[in-house]
């Protein structure tokens, strides 16, 4: 039986990671995934792809709607749908291949199967075949990620009510897709194929799209897809349920007065989150404890209940987010080392690749709010910026909460072109407590996008924003 210092349960972003950094550090490190790609559902069927397919339907929106304003006359485009997921499954094979040298290079020994604990320091592993083989080690990481959720009263089909893995693989552009659930991963695909001509109707149980973040980008981001897209919402709307008859798909709900509501199309998405994927991972046989949600229970230090076992990522606590899954792996490898490594999660960053791009850190106003902080606001719209202007990126804003007595920045919160990659100066400035006067003496390179973020601190430090 084959021994390692350290075993790590799932090669998503945060396994992988995590089993390089444990490489780095010195330990015997194995990597057992269930699939035979590695990278988990961020690199095979959610991130990558999907950005893929997001990068490919922004080029044919702006070449439909666009090129003529550009000075750039060519005819009609058409969309080769085949062509889309061709390209898409270059993107992540590409990308997947790129883990395996990773592997290869920390010399990790990967393993194909699925994991079971038969103890605590003893995992069996099944591969396709049936055959089993079991390795021994000193400490283990559960990183298996998740796994989409449904409805009760929903079946999906996965051919004409599908979730977000085979939204990916499509054969035609839906002529109307019914998205339920109006959070990111809904929005995203949702966008995809409202870009290629789909109408795209949005089924909501809240009051509006994108929960959890702030309002503002909400409202905004409803107005964007509506105006840009022609999206249909239906907020406040419970689903009943969904029927298929083989080419045509019926979603019933009932309305806030319980009135009953149907909307018809060819395909329906279901995109009301994900679960934490702990399926037959022996977890009871070994005492691990796992909540009402099933979570992995885990201590301010990912530890498990039991010794040497660790959790991490969307089996834990905390948003669903690939980048999150990879702090944590960092820091569990390096906790194992000796070191004293922290992970600030209030910092960890919220991106919609919709177009435009929504991106948020820290706190919003709704939690200010019911905090009792006293707080200001900066704000500063894309269409004052000359960048912005010149690209014909005007929609959207970049607003910044600052602490009303030490002016330390609370919150920043952005819809606009690029805010992905705008969000990380945010993160950067509130991990160092930088306050909005700080942001608002640096200089930024003229013309930018991350202007905007300098004329929202300049607006929230006393309204002495220059270009509004």
């Amino acid at each position: 039986m084959e021994k390692f210092d350290v075993t790590i349960v799932g090669a998503g972003p945060g396994g992988y990671v995590a089993a390089i950094r444990c490489a780095q550090l010195g330990m015997k490190t194995a990597l057992i995934e269930k699939y035979p790609s590695l990278g988990g559902t961020c690199l095979n069927v959610g991130c990558i792809p999907s950005k893929a397919l997001l990068d490919s339907s922004e080029h044919f929106y702006n070449a439909l709607h666009h090129f003529e304003e550009h000075g750039i006359d060519i005819k009609t485009p058409k969309v080769n749908l085949k062509q889309m997921i061709e390209r898409k499954r270059g993107v992540v094979k590409v990308t997947v291949e790129g883990i395996n040298f990773l592997m290869r290079k920390n010399k990790i020994t990967i393993f194909t199967g699925h994991a079971t604990f038969a103890t605590k320091n003893t995992i069996d592993i099944e591969k396709e075949d049936g055959k089993k083989e079991t390795i021994e080690t000193g400490k283990t990481i559960i990183a298996t990620g998740s796994k989409p959720s449904s409805l009760p009263g929903i079946e999906l089909d996965k051919k004409r009510v599908i979730t977000s893995t085979e939204a990916l693989e499509m054969n035609e552009v839906p002529k109307h897709l019914i998205i339920i659930g109006g959070g990111v991963i809904g929005l995203e695909l949702g966008s995809v194929y409202g870009r290629l001509g789909s109408k795209v109707t949005v089924v909501e149980f809240m009051d509006r799209l994108i929960p959890g973040m702030d309002g503002g980008l909400s409202k905004e981001l409803q107005r964007v897809l509506k105006k840009n897209l022609s999206f249909e919402f239906l907020f406040k709307h419970k689903v009943t349920g969904v029927k298929s008859n083989g080419k045509e798909v019926t979603v019933s709900s009932l309305n806030s007065k319980a009135e009953k509501v149907e909307v018809k199309g060819d395909y329906c998405l279901v995109a009301v989150g994900r679960k934490p994927y702990t399926d037959n991972l022996g977890l009871d046989k070994i005492g691990v404890k796992v909540d009402s949600k099933g979570r992995i229970e885990t201590d301010d230090h990912l530890k498990t209940n039991v010794e040497g076992i660790y959790a991490i990522g969307d089996v834990v606590k905390g948003a669903m987010l690939a980048h999150k899954a990879e702090e944590e792996g960092v820091f569990v490898a390096e906790q194992m080392a000796g070191q004293k490594p922290h992970i600030n999660y209030n910092l960890i960053p919220g991106v919609v690749y919709t177009w435009p791009e929504v991106a948020t850190v820290g706190y919003t106003e709704e939690q200010l709010k019911e905090q009792g902080k006293k707080y200001r606001v900066g704000s500063f719209p894309f269409k004052a910026s000359g960048r912005a202007r010149a690209s014909m990126d005007t929609d959207g804003f970049v607003k910044v909460l600052a602490d009303e007595v030490t002016d330390e920045i609370l919150g920043v919160h952005m819809i606009g072109p690029r805010t992905a990659d705008m969000i990380a100066e945010a993160v950067v400035a509130m991990e160092y407590k930088a306050s909005a006067e700080d942001i608002s003496r640096m200089s930024h390179a003229h013309p930018t996008f991350t202007e905007s973020m300098k004329e929202a601190c300049l607006d929230a430090t006393g309204k002495r924003a220059l270009h509004i």
